[in-house]
């Protein structure tokens, strides 16, 4: 199969520190390669990757102080790939909505995976003008805001079985992994750890738009009792880090479209404390692979009393059976494949038939909006 994968530009595929959607691209790209597929990569050209890659700025936009707008790069990038669409099987973006309008207008069938969070008002707009455009969403609770787009699936992430992995150390503190921002709660957490007397270990970004909060809300709170902060980790670090911990808190205060940092820990058999938010309730089970709470008070009672109860070796092996790349990238074929039968089928129609499709007066093939199912002769 001849798969395209458009990646953003912010950061290089896959990203030198902290990038989730990033991550998940390389980590698809890679196990569609070891699969056997044919796979182009349109990404910053300091990516590392088994695919071929077309570089379509040279480095990652976050490391690039030069560039200014880089809306003008990510648009530059999509009529790239719109001009060698006939190369591709299926294209596959990671770019939300911004490749809705032109790629609805050409043959090639496409998917787009929605990454972030969806319930802003203004996404009632963009779905309600391209609700039959095929998109994939990351968990169910990302999808509830707009119903009426075309979801064909939710595909939850995944990451290598051998990436991250329980480490032979004794858990003595409590962790928060990520990036430090109002809707990640990090002083939640701080709070938490304080009630229940651990350490608390922070390993996380401060993004340059985050760091008046950080200096104004959380440094201050970093001078309590056993609370340490680390700063930014890669994943050479985070299998010692996770494995470490008692257990990782995402106390979020927002509605999580997927958070990888919840299967990073699973993968190394930690246990997480996370509020109900978002895609919580369907990637943590509560009672086996991490406890589910309300508010600080009730996440220090579950810790101090329940925490011991959990299993460290199964909830390695229920990373294993949900959450690993491969299981992410076979999801991903049957989609891809969804999308290209009905493509398949008119063209066996138009050679046995020998007709052409329809055409608009000015000559170019009539294609639909329903991610490009119509063939071009």
């Amino acid at each position: 199969m001849r798969i395209a994968q458009i990646a953003p530009l912010t950061e290089a595929i896959p990203p030198q520190l902290y990038g989730g959607t990033e991550r998940v691209v390389s980590w698809l790209t890679e196990e569609l390669v070891e699969l056997g597929h044919d796979v182009t990569l349109f990404a910053s050209g300091d990516s590392r990757t088994s695919a071929k890659l077309e570089a379509m700025w040279p480095r990652a936009l976050r490391l690039d102080d030069t560039v200014r707008d880089p809306m003008a790069l990510h648009i530059a990038m999509l009529e790239h790939v719109r001009r060698r669409a006939d190369d591709f099987d299926i294209l596959h973006f990671h770019l939300d909505y911004f490749p809705f309008s032109i790629f609805s207008r050409q043959a090639t069938p496409f998917i787009t995976t929605m990454h972030g969070r969806l319930d802003l008002p203004e996404h009632q707009t963009v779905f309600d003008s391209f609700n039959a455009i095929p998109v994939v969403s990351i968990s169910d609770a990302q999808r509830r805001p707009v119903p009426q787009a075309h979801w064909l699936k939710t595909i939850y992430h995944g990451l290598p079985s051998r990436l991250l992995r329980p480490r032979a150390v004794e858990p003595r503190y409590l962790a928060f992994l990520g990036r430090i921002a109002p809707e990640k709660a990090v002083d939640r957490a701080i709070r938490i750890a304080v009630r229940c007397k651990m350490p608390l270990k922070i390993a996380a970004k401060v993004d340059r738009v985050d760091r008046d909060y950080f200096e104004r809300e959380i440094r201050p709170m970093l001078d309590l009792p056993g609370i340490e902060f680390i700063g930014e980790i890669g994943d050479e670090q985070k299998s010692e880090f996770l494995s470490g911990a008692s257990a990782l808190l995402m106390p979020i205060d927002w509605p999580e479209p997927f958070g990888l940092v919840m299967i990073e820990a699973m993968a190394c058999g930690t246990p997480v404390v996370a509020y109900p938010n978002g895609s919580v309730r369907e990637v943590v089970e509560h009672g086996l692979t991490g406890l589910v709470v309300d508010d600080e008070i009730a996440a220090a009672d579950a810790i101090i009393g329940q925490l011991g109860n959990l299993s460290r070796r199964k909830i390695r092996a229920r990373f294993e059976e949900r959450f690993t790349a491969r299981r992410m990238a076979n999801d991903y074929l049957d989609i891809y494949r969804e999308l290209m039968a009905p493509a398949k089928r008119r063209l066996r129609t138009v050679n046995g038939a020998a007709k052409t499709t329809p055409r608009h007066q000015d000559g170019r093939h009539q294609t639909g909006i329903d991610g490009g199912v119509y063939v071009a002769d």
